[in-house]
This record gives structure tokens, C-alpha cells and sequence, in this order.
């Protein structure tokens, strides 16, 4: 089992993507995507300047080898998204569409789109990932953010990620991860007050900031 550490610069609720009850990376982190296994664990920090707080940590139950498939996968559906369903929807990471002429994928309008346009550059580096991540057993905090306890530092992280850690660590944390009640806790940071979207669906509960 590995266990992957990152910061999470913008946390909006796309990447990763903790609604309708699963918490999928399906953009952004391409080295991870490309690496990660069923079982492994991420956990998304926030940056530096914001105390490298715990954003979300899940554990790996799945993975979809292609966009492909992630797109076609009926579990799915609700995250593709669309502007007209309220802010969750609006969330969606499963914006890749493939191709019928199997040329590839059409970006859909999105978090990484330019409006109703492509963004080449974030379709190239999401698409690098190739492989989507996805978790039935997760925690995520958004907005309340939980310090990361002391035993915890050596997961901050500056650029990429890192993935190098003592397999007596990594037990401690999953032994932490499972106290924490997985679901979602909180809204992404950034969320309008008043909009308890994020809240549906998923047994979600609310979790005071520390």
C-alpha cells in the first residue's frame, strides 16, 4: 500500500470531486492517476500559506483505466456537468467525451474550460493522467480544513507529491483516517453561504472548523 500527499491549490469542489457519494481525481495530479492502486490512500493539503491543513483524504476502492470508461460508466453520470442543476453539478469532473471517430476526446464546458471553449492545455494535462481514481471511503473538509496533527508532517509537500513513507506511518495513518467519519464535511472552500448543496445525497455532515 502506498500513500500519496499533495496540496490541493484550488479547492472547488472538481478536483477532486467528493459529491454523489463518491470521491473521484479525474483531473489535475496526472502522476498520481497514472500510479495509484486500489487500496493505496491520497490525502490533499491545503498550501502553505493556509497552515497545510487536511482537505480530503480517500482511499483508492477503484479505478477507471480510461476516460473512456469513466465516461461510460453509469456510477458516473451526475458528475458530468451541466449549468442548470445547481452548483454541484456545475462541479462535475467527468468532462471528457469521447469521440465517436475515436479521435480522442471533446472537453466539455467545465471547471478546466475556457467558457464554452476548449482549454488545450488543461485538456492535455488532465488527459495525461489517463486514469481516474475513485473512492467510496473517504473524508472531505473543504472550508474546514483540519489541521494536520504533529505525528502527520512529514506528508507537507511542496511542488508534485510525495509517496515515500514508513510503513509504520502509513499505518497510523489509516488508523486516523478511519476516526475521522468518512462523507463529506464541509462545503469547498469558497462555496456561497446559504447553498447546502454540497450537503445532498451522500450522508453528508457538517463538521466545525478547529
Amino acid at each position: 500500500m502506498k500513500l500519496y500527499s499533495y496540496i490541493v491549490k484550488h479547492d472547488t469542489g472538481f478536483a477532486p470531486n467528493p459529491f454523489f457519494g463518491y470521491c473521484t481525481l479525474a483531473c489535475c495530479k496526472p502522476k498520481i492517476r497514472q500510479k495509484a492502486e486500489k487500496g493505496d490512500w491520497v490525502v490533499g493539503l491545503t498550501p502553505k500559506a493556509a497552515g497545510n491543513r487536511i482537505v480530503y483524504l480517500m482511499r483508492v476502492d477503484d479505478v477507471m483505466e480510461s476516460f473512456s470508461d469513466y465516461w461510460s460508466d453509469r456510477r458516473f453520470r451526475a458528475k458530468k456537468p451541466t449549468y442548470t442543476g445547481g452548483l454541484r453539478k456545475k462541479c462535475g469532473d467527468n468532462i471528457y467525451e469521447p469521440q465517436v471517430s475515436g479521435a480522442g476526446y471533446r472537453q466539455l464546458r467545465s471547471r478546466h474550460s475556457n467558457g464554452d471553449s476548449e482549454d488545450e492545455g488543461k485538456k492535455a494535462h488532465d488527459l495525461g493522467g489517463k486514469r481516474i481514481l475513485v473512492s467510496e471511503t473517504f473524508a472531505y473538509f473543504g472550508s474546514k480544513a483540519l489541521p494536520l496533527p504533529t505525528r502527520f508532517q512529514s506528508l507537507v509537500v511542496g511542488r508534485g507529491h510525495r509517496s515515500r513513507f514508513s510503513d509504520d506511518l502509513k499505518a497510523e495513518f489509516i488508523r486516523f483516517a478511519g476516526s475521522l467519519g468518512f462523507g463529506v464535511h464541509g462545503a469547498p472552500r469558497g462555496w456561497p453561504d446559504g447553498d447546502n448543496s454540497w450537503m445532498k445525497g451522500c450522508g453528508c455532515t457538517t463538521r466545525k472548523k478547529k
